[in-house]
């Protein structure tokens, strides 16, 4: 395989690092979360950032908005409500004597949902056909969203009173779940250090991001991740790691084929990420967890003993053969 990067890649790996490296300087000490929340635009999916309060979840959109030159909307999950809020409706024009619709904050290019398990199923279940056909249905009528719609969505890990758990369906639609955790104590340091220096404490408002990608920019990176190769032997090496997890004996129902799909696109992105035009068994590894963990339940035995899908899919590495 020529592992000279082509042309029109190697200006693509570049803008991608250059995106990269101005999220980095307002998120500090989350690199792998940085990675993932770029695959995740690279491939066009959505990805649940899980995480407790303060550690720069909401920040992380917010910078890469800023980076993307691109619209974000937030919205803040609450059990009271409704579908309606997030799609929007048609509201009756008196001065017309007709119906006007009034878009919610789904007609945006990054959307923002806020701690997406405070609010009931069905206002969760609003967000699947957004999700999975980038359109959304208001009475009856098909409205078409941003040809870049991509949700992020936020829930604390920790905390579940006064809490919904998400619905398998809508967990499946997640390309992948990032696990946000604290930052290293150099990193921490040196946040505090901005903000005594007088930054402000998102690190935003004082220009700290420049935007350096279009909206048209981003269309054609995506545009070039089919050209990013994947040998047949990590094709096999990847199936072959979905297909273990359902029969392992600590999960009760294993990833889909919609997880090697997406394990398959992860990996491009990241290779592209790293400047390279064809996949590698590490980046199958890197984005197992983020993809398949919450496409997996386990048993009731495993999650009393306290196995998690983590453990349990690196004891599935160990039996998968790696290609050479």
């Amino acid at each position: 395989m020529n592992h000279e990067l082509p042309t029109e890649l190697s200006a693509v790996a570049r803008s991608l690092g250059t995106l990269r490296t101005e999220m980095s300087k307002a998120v500090l000490g989350q690199d792998e979360v940085l990675e993932q929340v770029l695959v995740t635009l690279l491939c066009g999916g959505h990805a649940l950032l899980e995480g407790v309060p303060g550690v720069a979840k909401t920040l992380t959109i917010r910078a890469l908005a800023q980076a993307v030159s691109c619209v974000v909307k937030r919205i803040q999950f609450t059990p009271d409500l409704m579908p309606s809020d997030i799609v929007g409706t048609n509201v009756f024009d008196l001065s017309t004597n007709s119906f006007r619709l009034h878009t919610g904050p789904a007609f945006t290019d990054l959307l923002l949902a806020d701690e997406i398990n405070r609010a009931p199923a069905k206002t969760q279940a609003a967000l699947l056909e957004a999700m999975a056909e980038g359109h959304v249905t208001i009475d009856g009528v098909r409205h078409p969203l941003s040809p870049v719609f991509t949700v992020f969505a936020t829930q604390n890990p920790v905390e579940f009173e006064g809490t919904y758990s998400l619905p398998e369906a809508q967990q499946d639609r997640f390309l992948m779940k990032v696990r946000v955790p604290y930052p290293d104590a150099q990193a921490e340091r040196s946040v505090v250090e901005m903000v005594h220096r007088g930054a402000p404490p998102d690190r935003l408002d004082d220009g700290t991001v420049r935007p350096v990608m279009t909206l048209a920019d981003l269309r054609a990176v995506r545009a070039a991740l089919p050209r990013v190769q994947a040998e047949a032997t990590v094709i096999d090496y990847l199936v072959n790691i979905v297909r273990a997890t359902r029969d392992h004996e600590s999960v009760l129902v294993g990833a889909s084929p919609r997880g090697s799909i997406f394990l398959l696109g992860a990996a491009k992105a990241r290779a592209l990420l790293s400047g390279r035009d064809f996949v590698t068994p590490d980046d199958v590894v890197a984005m197992m967890v983020p993809v398949l963990g919450h496409r997996m339940t386990l048993t009731a035995e495993a999650e009393i003993a306290g196995e998690t899908r983590a453990e349990v899919l690196r004891s599935i590495l160990d039996k998968v053969e790696v290609p050479r």
